[in-house]
């Protein structure tokens, strides 16, 4: 990407950001608004960093068992470190983070491809956890939702994310004639994804770790509700949060600050709930994933995987991944024909 497009794209999040929080805040009693912030209770408070921090043990597990099931051993540790590095990133960045993951497993001798495909089977899959919960909920979230446009938007959206995957998962199924006849993108995200989707060893594990991953982020919020005297409800907390949590993985926006804003005090409100509060969460919600970050950004000055990688290096952990490029490759070859 060149250098004038990447600027274009910050300075638009950015304004998406800014722009969000300036209409929200516009209607807002801002002595309200920071009267709650400086009231919520310190242990709730706490308790809702320490919830995040430890989704980054549930998120680094996930990513680690569609590490395996690409045939990559990671060392648990060091998957750890790299993903809490990328979370600082991933708050200062622009997809940062993403890219930093795919730099530091670079430095344990992983293939590109390979760094890659993991990295969009993790994506993937965490969004096919968040729509199995929206499903979960939707029957409290229909009585809920008195807009019919805004619930069949969450219903369509959920419904694609899974045709998506099962079309992805029956496409090696197809004749050979359709599979040609089909974009060279559209087949090579499949095959990235085939691993992880189809692999029947850890499967249960891996999409387990997936739901907790979202699970602790509702119980944040709960808590940070609890923290400001709120009222939202455990069940108002799993159904409608969710929502939230989709909206603020749209891409436009930095780290999730602006939709994410809109989205809790547009959710919440369905329940009766303040937009002061509303939003008075999702800021603390937000100050929680920056602080985690801050710890990735300690992580990352100290990670041994910033240290001088030499192509001698890269070349002796070739072979240990060669057979796993080649077979894609392969596998690739026949999809083609």
């Amino acid at each position: 990407m060149l250098p004038g497009k990447k600027t274009i794209i910050v300075l638009t999040k950015l304004m998406v950001s800014a722009g969000i929080i300036v209409l929200i805040a516009r209607d807002l009693d801002l002595s309200s608004l920071k009267a709650d912030l400086l009231a919520v209770k310190l242990h709730m408070l706490a308790l809702a960093m320490l919830l995040l921090f430890a989704q980054t043990f549930a998120l680094c597990n996930r990513w680690i068992l569609i590490l395996r099931t690409m045939g990559v051993s990671l060392d648990w540790l060091a998957g750890w470190r790299i993903l809490l590095a990328s979370a600082w990133f991933n708050q200062v960045l622009p997809s940062g983070g993403e890219a930093v993951r795919i730099w530091m497993l670079r430095r344990h001798g992983i293939q590109w491809s390979l760094t890659l495909s993991s990295i969009i089977a993790d994506r993937f899959i965490g969004l096919l956890a968040l729509g199995f919960l929206i499903l979960a909920g939707m029957p409290f979230l229909i009585s809920r939702i008195h807009d019919n446009v805004l619930l069949v938007a969450v219903v369509g959206i959920v419904a694609a994310a899974y045709f998506g995957a099962i079309a992805l998962i029956m496409l090696n199924r197809l004749p050979a004639r359709v599979t040609a006849a089909l974009p060279v993108r559209i087949v090579q995200f499949a095959m990235l994804l085939e691993a992880p989707l189809l692999a029947r060893a850890g499967r249960k594990a891996l999409f387990g770790s997936a739901i907790v991953v979202h699970l602790l982020t509702v119980t944040a919020c709960y808590a940070l509700a609890i923290g400001l005297d709120a009222g939202l409800s455990v069940l108002d907390a799993f159904v409608l949060v969710p929502l939230v949590i989709m909206a603020a993985a749209v891409p436009l926006s930095i780290g999730g600050w602006g939709i994410r804003e809109g989205a809790m005090v547009g959710a919440l409100g369905l329940v009766g709930i303040a937009p002061d509060k509303a939003l008075a969460i999702s800021i603390l919600f937000g100050l929680g994933n920056l602080m985690v970050g801050i710890i990735g950004g300690a992580v990352w000055l100290l990670a041994p995987e910033r240290a001088t990688y030499s192509a001698e290096q890269d070349d002796a952990a070739a072979p240990v991944h060669q057979r796993q490029l080649r077979e894609p490759e392969a596998h690739g070859t026949e999809l083609q024909r």
